[in-house]
């Protein structure tokens, strides 16, 4: 296991991201951000935040579970377990951020383009991932990431939070994942 990307990192870049977010859509007036469960809520949450601080108006935030609109879900999912989607804005007209933790297939994200959709109409959807981890099977690309990476067959990403704080691992596929390395000294 490889920390990819530290507390820290992730701070900056979702910093960033924000004054990327604010300054594409001149302000946060029309915005609203959906996290896609599970590993784009807490991002979605932070975006939040740092958008009230740069733009001082939080925009709302949603998330949404794609669970049953995956294109696998008959036969990866004999017993799925479905959580809600917790959209309670109206989406027709919005600027839309769609906010999830990797990249990878285009899939999840295209699930959640549909499960939004259900919800209404936007002006626009936009993409938020902390990191892309590249191998695409759709045509689908984030319009804001922290990092983009390649990764070797066999390997995977994985955003955990510890103690409050977010970091992106490098895996291998089927390893557990433990608790990320340890900062280095005099850090």
């Amino acid at each position: 296991m490889e920390a990819l990307l530290d507390p820290a990192a992730i701070g900056r870049g979702l910093r960033r991201i924000a004054l990327q977010i604010a300054e594409r859509g001149r302000g946060v007036d029309d915005l609203a951000l959906i996290g896609i469960r599970r590993g784009g809520e807490p991002l979605a949450r932070r975006l939040a935040a740092l958008l009230l601080e740069i733009e001082g108006q939080s925009p709302p935030v949603g998330a949404v579970d794609i669970t049953l609109y995956r294109d696998d879900a008959a036969t990866a999912l004999p017993n799925p377990r479905i959580g809600p989607s917790h959209i309670t804005f109206p989406v027709d007209g919005r600027r839309i951020v769609l906010i999830d933790d990797v990249i990878y297939t285009g899939r999840t994200i295209r699930a959640a383009l549909d499960a939004v959709l259900d919800y209404g109409r936007p002006q626009r959807i936009e993409l938020v991932a902390l990191v892309d981890r590249g191998g695409r099977e759709l045509p689908i690309h984030p319009d804001y990431t922290v990092r983009a990476v390649e990764l070797a067959p066999g390997q995977r990403v994985d955003v955990v939070e510890r103690a409050g704080e977010l970091w992106a691992l490098v895996t291998a596929v089927g390893a557990k994942i433990s608790e990320p390395p340890a900062p280095p000294e005099g850090t």
